[in-house]
C-alpha cells in the first residue's frame, strides 16, 4: 500500500502576489458603498450639478484613503484571519502578499489620497478622511474590536463620515445636513454587522473577539439588531422632516426600512439557518438603495 503524506490545508501557500491581490485588501465592494455615500453627501450640498474640479479629484482621495484603511484592516488581523474559516483565504494569511509589502502599499494609498484631498480639494476634507483612516484602520481594528462588544457602534462612526467627507469637499464647512447623513449610517451600522457577527459567531469566539454574539448571546444580539432597525426607521425620516429631502425619499425610506425591520423580526422570532446571512445580506442592499433615492429625489424633486 503507498504511503500517503499528510496536507496542513490552513498553511499559508507562497505565491507571488497579482495585482488583484492587491486589489481585494482594499475591500473594493466595501470602498464603493462608502464613495456612493459620499457622492450623495457632495450632491445634497450643492444646487445642481457637482463642479468636475472638485468631483473627480475628492472620489480619488476620499477612495485612496478608505483603500489604505481597508488594507491597514488586513495587515492588522493576518493573524486571526488566518484561523476564522471566513477570512483564511485571504491574500495575506494565504501568504501570496507580505506584511512589509501590505504596509508600504497601504502607506502609498493614504499618501497619496492625503495629498490629493489637500491641495485639489481642500485641508478640512483632508483632515477629516485622513481622521476616519486613524479611527477604522487604528482605533477601531486595532483596539475596540479586541476590547469591548460595543466596539462596531462606538467604532461605526468611522465608517460613517464618507457623506461628511462629501460634504466638505465642496462647501469646506461642516453643515448640520452632512452629520444628519451620518447618523443616518452610523445607526444602520450596528444592525447589519451584527447580523453578520451572529452567522460568524464561532469564527470570532474562537480567536477571542468579543463581538456581542460572542459575550451576550445570540438571543440579546438579536433584540438589539430588531431595536436598530426601529431607531433606523425614525432616523430615516429625519431627512424629510427637516427639509432635506421631498416626497420620493420619504418613500424609499419608508419602505426600505420597514423591508430591514421584518428581516430583524424574522431573525429575531422566525430564524432559520440562513436568516442571519439573508439579513446581512440585505441590509448592504438597503443602505444603497436608500442613498440612490436620496440622490434621485435630489435632482428630480430639488426642495425649495
Amino acid at each position: 500500500m503507498a504511503k500517503t503524506t499528510s496536507i496542513d490545508l490552513k498553511a499559508p501557500i507562497a505565491e507571488k502576489a497579482l495585482w488583484h491581490d492587491y486589489y481585494e485588501i482594499t475591500k473594493p465592494k466595501v470602498v464603493a458603498l462608502l464613495v456612493l455615500t459620499a457622492l450623495v453627501g457632495m450632491s445634497l450640498s450643492v444646487p445642481g450639478a457637482i463642479p468636475w474640479q472638485l468631483l473627480l479629484p475628492a472620489m480619488a482621495g476620499i477612495a485612496l484613503l478608505s483603500s489604505a484603511a481597508a488594507a491597514i484592516n488586513h495587515i492588522v488581523d493576518e493573524k486571526i484571519d488566518s484561523i476564522m474559516g471566513r477570512t483564511h483565504n485571504r491574500p495575506m494569511p494565504n501568504g501570496r502578499i507580505s506584511q512589509r509589502n501590505a504596509v508600504i502599499f497601504a502607506t502609498v494609498l493614504a499618501v497619496s489620497g492625503f495629498v490629493i484631498l489637500y491641495f485639489l480639494v481642500n485641508p478640512l476634507t483632508a483632515y477629516l478622511t485622513a481622521a476616519g483612516l486613524v479611527g477604522y484602520g487604528f482605533v477601531y481594528t486595532m483596539y475596540l474590536k479586541r476590547a469591548t462588544p460595543q466596539n462596531i457602534t462606538i467604532g461605526g462612526l468611522a465608517g460613517a463620515i464618507p457623506p461628511l467627507l462629501g460634504w466638505t469637499a465642496m462647501t469646506n464647512e461642516i453643515h448640520p445636513n452632512a452629520l444628519l447623513l451620518v447618523l443616518l449610517i452610523f445607526t444602520w451600522t450596528p444592525p447589519h454587522f451584527w447580523a453578520l457577527a451572529i452567522h460568524r459567531k464561532n469564527d470570532y469566539a474562537k480567536v477571542n473577539i468579543p463581538m456581542l454574539p460572542v459575550t451576550h448571546g445570540v438571543s440579546f444580539t438579536k433584540t438589539q439588531i430588531l431595536l436598530y432597525t426601529v431607531l433606523l426607521f425614525v432616523v430615516g425620516l429625519l431627512p424629510y422632516l427637516v427639509g432635506m429631502s421631498n416626497w420620493l425619499y420619504l418613500i424609499g425610506a419608508i419602505v426600505l426600512n420597514f423591508i430591514f425591520f421584518i428581516y430583524a423580526w424574522k431573525l429575531k422570532f422566525h430564524a432559520d439557518a440562513n436568516t442571519a446571512m439573508d439579513t446581512f445580506k440585505f441590509s448592504i442592499i438597503h443602505l444603497m438603495l436608500l442613498f440612490v433615492i436620496l440622490l434621485l429625489d435630489h435632482y428630480l424633486l430639488p426642495v425649495a
